[in-house]
């Protein structure tokens, strides 16, 4: 790792390595990866793609329709107008880099249904598609020598100085400043200060609280998204299933094994997420049990398991045979629509600050995400950052300035349980149907917590870094509702 670099970029799912691999030979840059490099969001990703690429059945126009719908209409119609009509190529590229999609017997791409798309546009490969995106794309990021890789790697904070920014960074737990000329967040979601998320550990919202810390703008950071059919298992831990089990064909039922999507919406399990996941919480207090199953029984058995060997291993280890039993679900924290304000370039509001993947806000998603949206997202709008950003350079902007040292960590360990204390708060107050009586008392103990966290002096560790990206994650939310 140098001292200098042209660009920082924090995160190695699909938004940062694809953002990286847009820079040419002469251009440095590091790319920073918090846990092993396959610790992201985008490893995650099942159903795939959503990209109008044929025009016998669809259409530019329906696929910004579905999305604007999906969105309550509160999505950034230019911003959409940009994902439907530039992702198409971003598709394109990845398979000319070797990215493969399930084929159809007659060779052509075998596109699936999810909930919320009017037509079949979603290009997958398997119910693991973000992981053979992210194979893909870090594959040929650790070929380029001009840049340069750091795992196990915090972004710790992020400090403004002349024509750049001072990175303060936890190399495997020991401290170590950078700088840079450019820095993208690609941070990824919050979802780790809900006690149940289909996140993974690296969630906890910290390019959203170092944006922050630097004035810049966070843009609905309430819009959060809870996906209707996590894996509802006794360990507590979630995991996927994936819409496409439902674009495939699968029915919900709720504790007397009968489906129930009827009375709530006219769209059926196909309903955009939002909607079916109030149905589920809905129709569980009618009933008065959690108990809610996906049935894909009826389907062939070497079909399923075929097209879902993800989920059916994932099932396999809780002892369901999706071929053969149902399959217990319950919604979770999955997506966050809101976070760090950007334009169509992907800046922020601070000067040479950008922001892509989940944690930005584009403006795409509105106020509910549609499916296989995130990838198509996370493609576009990386690419427009790494071009505003050579654009920029071409100008002629002068280099970083440097200021040798590091940054002292030094201090007391933290208290424990403050994460707990925050996912407790989080998951009572705001899922799904939000508590209005809670919100407020949420509040005050976030903010409370805020400044215990703040006030004193305890040690910079990746556990209190990503601690107070949590509680500055959940103090915007919660005081976001709290003035609605």
């Amino acid at each position: 790792m140098k001292e200098v670099y042209d660009v920082l970029i924090a995160g190695s799912g699909v938004a940062g390595t694809y953002c990286a691999l847009q820079f040419p030979p002469e251009v440095s840059v590091l790319v920073l990866s918090k846990y092993e490099r396959t610790v992201c969001s985008s490893e995650l990703a099942q159903g795939g793609v959503a990209a109008v690429l044929d025009f016998e059945d669809d259409s530019y126009e329906l696929h910004a329709n579905d999305t604007m719908i999906a969105g309550h209409f509160a999505n950034d119609a230019e911003s959409v107008d940009v994902l439907v009509h530039e992702g198409p190529d971003d598709v394109r590229r990845l398979m000319d880099m070797g990215v493969v999609f399930d084929r159809a017997p007659d060779g052509t791409l075998d596109k699936t249904l999810e909930g919320g798309h009017s037509r079949r546009r979603i290009v997958h490969h398997e119910d693991t598609t973000g992981a053979e995106l992210v194979r893909v794309l870090q594959k040929e990021m650790l070929s380029r020598p001009n840049i340069d890789f750091s795992e196990n790697t915090d972004l710790a904070d992020l400090h403004g100085v002349r024509s750049g920014f001072r990175a303060d960074l936890l190399v495997g737990g020991e401290p170590k400043s950078v700088f840079c000329s450019y820095c993208v967040l690609a941070t990824g979601g919050i979802g780790r200060i809900y006690r149940h998320t289909t996140n993974p550990r690296s969630g906890t919202g910290d390019g959203i609280r170092i944006a922050h810390s630097l004035g810049a703008k966070i843009k609905d950071l309430s819009y959060v998204q809870f996906h209707p059919t996590a894996f509802d298992s006794p360990d507590g831990e979630q995991f996927l299933i994936s819409e496409s089990v439902r674009g495939e064909g699968a029915y919900l039922l709720n504790c007397h094994e009968e489906r129930f999507m009827h009375r709530y919406d006219d769209r059926l399990e196909l309903a955009p997420r939002d909607i079916v996941s109030k149905a589920i919480i809905l129709e569980s207090r009618r009933t008065g049990s959690n108990r809610f199953w996906l049935d894909i029984r009826y389907k062939d058995a070497d079909y399923l398991l075929a097209r879902f060997p993800g989920i059916s291993e994932g099932c396999k280890k809780y002892g369901v045979d999706i071929t053969k039993d149902l399959i217990p679900v319950f919604p979770c924290q999955h997506y966050l629509m809101g976070g760090i304000q950007v334009d169509l370039d992907s800046k922020t509001t601070v000067n040479r600050l950008y922001a892509c993947g989940e944690c930005s806000n584009t403006g795409v998603h509105g106020k509910n995400r549609l499916a296989s949206n995130s990838l198509l997202e996370a493609l576009v709008f990386s690419r427009h950052a790494a071009n505003d950003i050579l654009r920029c350079m071409n100008s002629g902007f002068p280099s970083v300035s440097v200021h040798p040292g590091t940054f002292d960590v030094s201090g007391a360990p933290m208290p424990k349980n403050i994460r707990n204390e925050i996912t407790e708060i989080m998951q009572s107050s705001y899922f799904v149907i939000p508590d209005e009586s809670g919100i407020r008392t949420g509040h005050t103990r976030i903010d409370n917590i805020i400044r215990r966290l703040t006030d004193s002096k305890y040690a910079v560790t990746r556990e209190y870094c990503e601690t107070l990206s949590m509680a500055t994650c959940a103090d915007i939310i919660l005081g976001e509702v709290d003035r609605i």
